[in-house]
């Protein structure tokens, strides 16, 4: 629950400290300065991480399904979760993805979402993906429901991986951390 209330802090709080950055950054007239202090000017960041700025991108990578440690280990919980799924990044901070997997309930998963991702930590990228999913007995019957799970990414060249912090919730769904293997195959 804290990690949630965290993220979502974050992640409303991050647009805001990238827009009074990049307007400071904006203000400084350039023609004053030398090529020193030019160069000194930061990144805008955020607790000592960096603020991705929002560029156009185009670029398509298939995923995995999701290798799953779940923290309930009494439960007899699927943690191979195969399957198949999609991104479209149009942006560097944002991706929309769609896909099936076989999840922990032994049931077949839907999910469609978002990615926004505007933090940079070393090879990371911080954020949140936000969407639909289904499939889960326990949740409002199998249907879907909308949910927003933190997520951070890597990448190096064609490969990387997300890593989701699925939150529990009652009896409804099992907390876990999971790994998604991805590859670019477009761009």
């Amino acid at each position: 629950m804290i990690k949630k209330i965290l993220c979502t802090a974050l992640l409303s709080i991050a647009p805001l400290v990238y827009a009074q950055s990049s307007y400071a950054q904006d203000s400084v007239d350039t023609s004053k300065t030398d090529t020193a202090t030019a160069s000194a000017v930061a990144a805008p960041s955020f607790l000592g991480m960096d603020i991705i700025e929002s560029k156009p991108l185009n670029e398509v990578w298939i995923d995995s399904g999701f290798l799953s440690y779940h923290w309930d280990r009494d439960k007899d919980l699927n943690g191979n979760n195969y399957g198949l799924g999609a991104e479209y990044r149009f942006s560097t901070v944002a991706t929309v993805t769609a896909g099936r997997f076989y999840n922990s309930d032994r049931a077949y998963s839907d999910y469609a979402g978002v990615y926004y991702q505007p933090i940079e930590l070393g090879p990371f990228r911080l954020g949140a993906v936000a969407g639909g999913f289904n499939g889960y007995p326990n949740m409002k019957g199998g249907g879907w429901f909308l949910a927003a799970i933190p997520m951070a990414s890597a990448e190096w060249g064609r490969f990387g991986f997300n890593l989701a912090f699925v939150p529990s919730l009652q009896n409804r769904l099992y907390g876990a951390i999971s790994l998604q293997i991805k590859v670019k195959v477009w761009d």
